[in-house]
């Protein structure tokens, strides 16, 4: 039975304590319900955050590097027209203001024009590449069949998987390049396929080829680049790095842009899965509120008669209130606990085993997906077991404490 006389809060959270052991199956049922949950919330949700952080390297590590150097306007007005936006051949500028922090710095000539093979014809996006410089920005593009230009000779290039199947192309396969050069002539160059590359991103896979830049320079008659692409040591460092560089370098003849602001798969997919990751947060929280209030109205309605004897012998409403919201809050704390200590370790296992994953719309690829629980992400889930069990709580609380003393000492007699 509860005791009458509280005395103080500790004594309080003592007889919470001592409740809660008495109905220790009604307990034990509640601090499921709280794990059940805490654990699909850190399982849904660190599978995503792991699909985040694998999409944001791999888009980094392919396509886009940390941050992109370009004249004003060129990824808003230029690209119809890139070599009225051309960046010198020396980066120094660029390398000197970032200093240590970058890993490279590279350059990239953006043309187009058509591939053709024996008589076969497409039109391709492509990208000249400093070989050596580009090689850790594209750690993430993977070489499928043949080598990468780094091993080939200077005439060589490289070709997107969907690009060389369009055209039926392989590597050692002579293809020429045609296109429009800067000063509106026309210009062609013959070069050998050293190899196919695949990215996470079928479109990008499908229309571009990469050459070094100076295979680039020549078709197109121009000097310098289109931009520079900066990759630093750590993601983390994007922002600083780019704020440094903007206050450094004059904004009327460079524009500094980060990899998120071109990434445009990448936020859009971000903003999808986040949306996601809320209803999960919000139908748990519905799951255990209902599945909390309940149980603690059926500890309400069993402890009438205790109810009733201790506001007989002095216990004041607040004091019932409190014991019971004491009693939500203990079991908040520990199905919040053991729920994110299961959900961590449920999470290694699984990652070590791994999730195939088929092909998602816009990847060429499958993959094996695993669970990255985030000390923010394990904190969140933690806070959704607490609050939503206090929340739970306040109800069958004010009910208990609002009772009156002859009707609940009449209970069940």
């Amino acid at each position: 039975m509860m005791h009458a006389i509280f005395y103080g809060r500790g004594h309080s959270i003592t007889l919470a304590v001592r409740n809660l052991y008495r109905q220790r199956r009604r307990a034990l049922l509640a601090l499921t319900i709280l794990c059940g949950g805490v654990v699909a919330f850190l399982l849904a949700g660190g599978f995503i955050h792991w699909i985040f952080q694998d999409m944001r390297e791999s888009t980094i590590h392919s396509q886009l590097g940390h941050i992109q150097v370009t004249r004003p306007g060129y990824f808003r007005e230029g690209l119809g027209d890139p070599y009225n936006y051309l960046l010198p051949s020396d980066m120094s500028v660029v390398e000197n203001a970032i200093g240590p922090g970058a890993r490279t710095v590279a350059p990239r000539l953006a043309f187009s024009g058509l591939l053709s093979k024996d008589e076969a014809t497409v039109s391709f996006v492509g990208e000249g590449i400093d070989p050596a410089k580009e090689a850790p920005i594209t750690r993430a593009i993977t070489i499928v069949d043949g080598q990468d230009l780094t091993a080939s000779p200077p005439d060589s290039v490289l070709l997107g998987e969907g690009l060389a199947a369009n055209l039926d192309a392989a590597p050692g396969d002579r293809v020429v390049l045609l296109a429009t050069t800067a000063s509106g002539g026309v210009n062609a160059v013959e070069l050998t396929v050293a190899g196919l590359f695949a990215t996470i991103t079928k479109e990008y896979d499908d229309t571009v080829l990469r050459a070094p830049i100076e295979v680039a320079r020549k078709l197109m008659r121009v000097e310098g680049a289109t931009s520079w692409v900066v990759l630093l040591n750590e993601t983390d460092q994007t922002e600083r790095v780019t704020q440094a560089l903007r206050a450094q370098l004059p904004a009327s003849e460079f524009e500094i842009i980060p990899w998120s602001e071109l990434a445009d798969f990448y936020n859009k997919t971000v903003e999808l899965f986040s949306r996601q990751v809320g209803v999960v947060r919000l139908l748990i929280a519905l799951i255990v509120v209902l599945s909390i209030s309940n149980t603690l109205s059926m500890a309400v309605i069993e402890r009438t008669g205790e109810i009733g004897t201790s506001m007989a012998l002095g216990v004041r409403r607040r004091g019932i209130l409190e014991l019971f919201v004491l009693e939500g809050v203990l079991l908040g704390l520990a199905g919040g606990a053991i729920g994110v200590a299961l959900g961590y370790v449920l999470g290694q296992i699984i990652s070590a085993i791994g999730i195939p994953m088929p092909p998602p719309p816009g990847m060429a690829r499958g993959y094996i997906g695993e669970i990255s629980i985030s000390p923010a992400l394990a904190l969140d889930a933690f806070l959704l077991a607490f609050v939503t069990t206090l929340v739970a709580s306040l109800f069958p609380a004010w009910k208990a404490s609002r009772m009156n003393i002859v009707d609940a000492l009449r209970h069940q007699r």
